[in-house]
């Protein structure tokens, strides 16, 4: 059992947000459990009787928790999840698939269509900005505070 997990916080699409991730996030991800709102839970939350609870759920490995408690809290950008991708293709793959519904922002931030903040990171980026030339780390740093979708060729040519 994985000792610290993740909750998001949902007003009532906590089943349908955690099957979103698992279908764009598809590698070592899966719902584990569904739970579901009792007589007693139902008459603390105002929840219908047999109404989703909390969506256990893996995303490459990670354990979350999604919970259906009402929309008293919302997310923020104070909260993102960085997802380290290998090449272009994955950046472009997931930068669609997470930002549809949701917005584009920049240096590969994104917000889904439930209000999710994801940072899309190439792993090259780290490499380029850790460059034993600073004139070359501060020309990528300036390229990359003018994307939106981060483009690694760009970088490179840096």
């Amino acid at each position: 059992m994985q000792k610290i997990k993740p909750c998001l916080w949902f007003d009532d699409r906590a089943e349908e947000a955690a099957n979103f991730y698992v279908s764009v996030i598809k590698k070592d991800s899966r719902i584990i459990n569904v739970s579901r709102y009792s007589e007693e839970g139902s008459k603390v939350s105002g929840r219908s009787v047999g109404s989703v609870m909390t969506v256990d759920f893996i995303l490459q490995g990670q354990e979350f928790i999604a919970l259906n408690g009402g929309p008293l809290f919302t997310f923020s950008e104070a909260i993102s999840f960085i997802i380290n991708c290998e090449d272009q293709n994955e950046v472009d793959e997931l930068w669609e698939k997470l930002s549809e519904g949701g917005s584009k922002s920049r240096c590969g931030w994104l917000k889904d269509k439930f209000g999710l903040s994801w940072q899309i990171v190439p792993d090259a980026l780290r490499m380029l900005m850790q460059s034993d030339d600073p004139e070359r780390s501060k020309r990528v740093m300036a390229a990359l505070f003018k994307m939106d979708k981060i483009d690694i060729k760009t970088l490179q040519l840096c």
